[in-house]
């Protein structure tokens, strides 16, 4: 089916409650597009943790100090936050199939540049490149499965998605440090050149733009060029900052740093200016940055305050169990790695089975299943000690892995029910903003609870060991024994530093796991509190053939 653009832009308007072409359908195999913009947008997804153990080499290599070279990071997540949420509108711009490819080459060129740069401040200036091109990639992607199935079947396309989007995450850390050690760090960067090269040739055989995109272009065509740059300024500044304050808050003491309190100050500022912007540019007619009318439909609500705490506790828990594993029980960072990797697999083993199940019962049940499994999971993790094993701990993360599977398809597959399919876009925006932002959150809410509630348990188990506590100089009389006995100490007065040191060790020990038990408790509450707004969704119906033409 061709349709000039003369044409579709004089069809309908979708104000007039008329969806066009909704019998449309791809011209090559769906799962072969499918396969298509997986390939990128694992690769995008992947990047964005990848970097993450490399960091000292980096910042060796290119004479920095770590806290510089987590700008390497940093840069890459705030031009991410920034495109999210702006990639349906500059699609409806340049067209969907043209917005994808030309982000597929701007992150394979950053890429290069990337693993070629000399020094730090070349390197984080493209990989604010990278993280422009990797934006818009996974929003692009989950509109163009989302119109290339038929409802039906979109719950196996959001399962083949899913697992690049969840698995990608968990695999990063382990690939870069394992290419790091054995290679060098500029090579993970490089191979994401020839992932992009063959993205870049399969988008352009199989990707299409179905009629409602086309009809958006030549209105806009019709109309002429006029960005809102007014609205992508609030937008640049508002999501930037937040980022940035999320990312660097802890490390800077929150409010107590004037640096983190301007960019709070500006965030708030730019969002609530963003909102009203955005809400007069409905109103005059003009197209939107962000379609804020989206959440006026209960369930759309809902999905997205349901993917950001499936973001803030996937992320969370990401970080949390490999830091456990590494500074309380001494694991290598590859070993580490591997205590998340088995939940990968559960992961992939289980979201084909979601897919299946999704258009064919209600997916609240399935949402409230999986949030059920994740709480359930996180209570389970308040058994681990510092004598836990290795495959006690990759049991309780496959565990979780489990119920991840049964969120991540459903919420996305009620995100676009009773929506017209012209607002896949938009949707695909908003939940990964929701996604990203939640992660963002999650990480910064677990390294500032495990500090604070570290310190915390600190003072409280520290308030017995004085010198005139009889079980505390008992202890220390014993290890100063035992240390100058076996020859670890050259006097008794030395053996008793080191008595003490050791206690004191064992203190900073027992109080962080204490800190990362009270993680766990609140993120198994906020999974917990999510379903009661399952209620709030309305009956979801079976997609079991072609659904009528949205409304």
């Amino acid at each position: 089916m061709s349709t000039t653009p003369a044409a579709v832009a004089d069809l309908p308007l979708e104000s007039d409650n008329f969806e066009v072409h909704e019998d449309w359908r791809p011209t090559h195999n769906p799962w072969a597009i499918a396969i298509t913009v997986t390939l990128a947008t694992f690769m995008e997804v992947l990047d964005s943790a990848i970097a993450n153990v490399s960091l000292p080499h980096i910042a060796g290599s290119l004479g920095a100090s770590q806290d510089e070279a987590t700008w390497v990071l940093t840069s890459y997540l705030v031009a991410n936050a920034v495109v999210l949420p702006a990639s349906a509108y500059i699609a409806s711009f340049m067209g969907r199939k043209r917005f994808y490819m030309t982000c597929v080459v701007l992150f394979g060129i950053s890429s290069a540049l990337c693993g070629l740069a000399p020094s730090l401040p070349l390197l984080i200036f493209f990989r604010v490149l990278q993280g422009v091109g990797g934006g818009g990639l996974a929003p692009s992607e989950q509109s163009i499965l989302a119109d290339t199935f038929a409802p039906r079947d979109r719950g196996k396309a959001f399962a083949f998605y899913g697992v690049a989007v969840v698995c990608a995450p968990i695999i990063g850390p382990t690939l870069g440090g394992w290419i790091t050690d054995n290679y060098d760090w500029r090579w993970i960067f490089f191979i994401n050149i020839p992932v992009a090269i063959l993205s870049l040739y399969l988008t352009n055989r199989l990707v299409e733009d179905p009629p409602w995109v086309k009809r958006e272009v030549a209105r806009t065509k019709k109309r002429g060029l006029n960005l809102d740059y007014f609205g992508f300024a609030l937008l640049a500044i508002g999501f930037g900052s937040l980022e940035f304050v999320l990312d660097k808050g802890q490390e800077d003491d929150w409010f107590g740093s004037h640096v983190i309190t301007y960019f709070a100050f500006a965030c708030v500022v730019a969002l609530v200016v963003l909102v009203l912007w955005e809400i007069r540019q409905i109103r005059e007619g003009h197209r939107p940055i962000l379609d804020l009318t989206l959440f006026k439909r209960k369930t759309f609500a809902v999905a997205f305050t349901l993917m950001f705490v499936l973001g803030f506790s996937l992320y969370a828990t990401i970080v949390l169990i490999p830091q456990y594993a590494q500074l309380l029980l001494g694991y290598t960072a590859e070993l580490a790695g591997l205590v998340i990797s088995p939940g990968g697999i559960i992961t992939m083993m289980t979201m084909p089975l979601v897919g299946y199940l999704v258009g064919r019962t209600d997916p609240r049940r399935l949402i409230a299943f999986g949030f059920l499994i994740v709480a359930s999971s996180l209570v389970a993790m308040h058994t681990l000690d510092l004598q836990s094993s290795y495959f006690y701990i990759a049991g309780l993360r496959s565990f979780q892995a489990a119920g991840l599977g049964f969120l991540f398809i459903p919420i996305n597959f009620i995100s676009y029910t009773n929506v017209p399919r012209s607002k896949s876009n938009d949707i695909s925006g908003l939940s990964n903003l929701a996604r990203n932002i939640g992660g963002s959150t999650g990480t910064a809410f677990l390294t500032t609870m495990l500090a604070r509630r570290t310190q915390t348990h600190m003072n409280y188990l520290s308030a017995h060991l004085t010198p005139s506590d009889p079980i505390f100089q008992r202890q220390i009389r014993a290890l100063s024994g035992a240390f100058y006995t076996h020859a670890l100490a050259p006097s008794p007065a030395a053996a008793a530093h080191i008595a003490q040191a050791f206690l004191y060790r064992q203190l900073v020990r027992q109080a962080s796991m204490l800190a990362y038990l009270d993680v766990t408790n609140v993120l198994a509450f906020c999974c917990f509190a999510m379903l009661p707004l399952l209620f709030f969704t309305g009956k979801i119906p079976k997609q079991t053939g072609d659904p009528p033409a949205a409304h």
